[in-house]
Formats: structure tokens, sequence, C-alpha cells
């Protein structure tokens, strides 16, 4: 096993042909930063490019997979290979797991659907909040969770921010394993393990195979969230949102 510490807040090792990163930010709630961004792409550099690798797995903390952007800095940071967080627009033939423990929420819940797998622990919950908070869900759950779900349960999360628990998602096919809590990251490794033991070439023709018929798609998605958040930009309940968060009180809407 071999251990990176990129920053205090991420980190990745290598366990045999598999990379697990680990987002450790547990007093900001795993809430994404400049810095966590940095790490996840270096980490998802190193499995893109080292041959010896053939999956990764991304996790969180115990009890926290994570809230999405750190809306205290609102760091925005785009990087070159992975887009935003170092992922979410990443062209990848090497299958990523996210092992799910406690909350995955907004940008957390896209971080898991940027992935190929989801594993969760029967602590889990997804949400996209977005919508309670006079914004919009901006890394790809406008399209990629119409994708991994049904579409009224993808609506009704998207504008009402419902959430899902773990054994629901795995109802719908969302995730693909529920575990004991503490287990997700564990059974992740177990599944990329069960991966590595196929042909790691075949593996990766087959996911190239599968994205590039989701190329087309991805494309309309990304431009129909262009138009959605410019729009959101212009509006005076973004404001209004983000000040209720900041000041923790409820929002007086204006619909405009």
């Amino acid at each position: 096993m071999h251990l990176r510490v990129w920053n205090v807040t991420a980190r990745h090792e290598q366990r045999g042909h598999i990379l697990i990163i680990t987002i450790d930010r547990p007093e900001k709630r795993n809430a994404i930063n400049n810095e966590i961004t940095e790490a996840i792409d270096k980490a998802l550099n190193e499995l893109d490019d080292n041959p010896e690798l053939w999956a990764g797995v991304i996790t969180g903390t115990p009890t926290m997979f994570s809230a999405g952007t750190d809306m205290s800095t609102q760091d925005g940071r785009s990087t070159e290979r992975g887009g935003e967080y170092g992922l979410i627009r990443r062209t990848r033939v090497k299958p990523l797991i996210a092992a799910v423990e406690g909350n995955a929420l907004g940008g957390g819940f896209e971080i898991a659907l940027a992935c190929d797998l989801i594993v969760a622990s029967t602590t889990a919950r997804f949400a996209l909040p977005e919508v309670q908070r006079g914004v919009i869900a901006t890394s790809g759950a406008l399209f990629r969770a119409m994708r991994a779900l049904p579409i009224n349960v993808a609506r009704e999360m998207l504008i009402a921010g419902t959430s899902l628990d773990a054994d629901r998602a795995y109802q719908l096919g969302l995730v693909c394993q529920v575990t004991e809590p503490g287990l997700a990251c564990e059974m992740a490794v177990l599944l990329a393990e069960r991966i590595c033991g196929a042909s790691p070439h075949s593996v990766q023709q087959t996911l190239k195979a599968i994205n590039s018929q989701l190329a087309a798609e991805d494309a309309l998605g990304w431009e129909a969230t262009r138009v959605a958040v410019e729009a959101i930009l212009q509006s005076e309940d973004m404001q209004e949102g983000l000040a209720a968060f900041f000041e923790k009180r409820s929002p007086e809407w204006k619909g405009r």
C-alpha cells in the first residue's frame, strides 16, 4: 500500500491495481474547496496515466461523503482535465466507484453521479438541495440524475430537494450495493478487485464504448445547464437564497 497526502483535506493510496481517494475535511462536512479539487485532480490524473492502476474508489469520511461546494468560500476552480472538482467533466476509461457513507448533497451527489458505480452504506443519503438556496445543480445533475433514476424521481429531487436513502436508491438502481455502516469503502474496494480480475483492456474498451454513446447526450446536457446557470446568475432569488443560507433564516423569494 502506498499512501500519498496531497494536502490535509484529501489523500489517496494505492492498493494493488486500485487507487483509493479520500476526501477528509470533516469539520466542513467534506465541502469541496480549491485544495480538494486540486487533490482529486492529481489523484485522477495518476489513475488515468499509470498503467499499473486499473480502477479507482472515491470516498469521504465515516459520517459524510461530501456536502458539495464550500459555500463559505464559493471556490469554483475547474481543472483542465477534470472540470469541476477535478472529476465532473473528465474523460475516463478506467472504472471509478463512489463509496458513500452519510450525506452526498448537491455537488457531493454530483461527484457520485460522475462515477461509474456507487456503493453506499445504510447511513447514506442523496439530495440536490440547490433550489432551496435559489441556485441550481451545475455539475451534471440536470442530466445525469434523470439518466441514473426514473425521470419523475430525478425531477422531484431537482425541484423539491427530496432526498433518497440508500435502500430506496438501491431499489431504483442508482446504488449497486448497500452495506452496513462503515463498510462502504471496503465493499467498493472488493468490487474494484473483482473488476481488476478481468482484462483491464477489455474493461477500458467497454467503458469507452459506453461513454461514446453518452457523449452527445452530455453535450446537450451541458448546454442546457449553461443556459439555466446564466438565468440564475441574473436572478434576485439567488442573492436572497445565499444570504438566507449564511444568515440561517428562511428565504423570502421574489420569483425573479
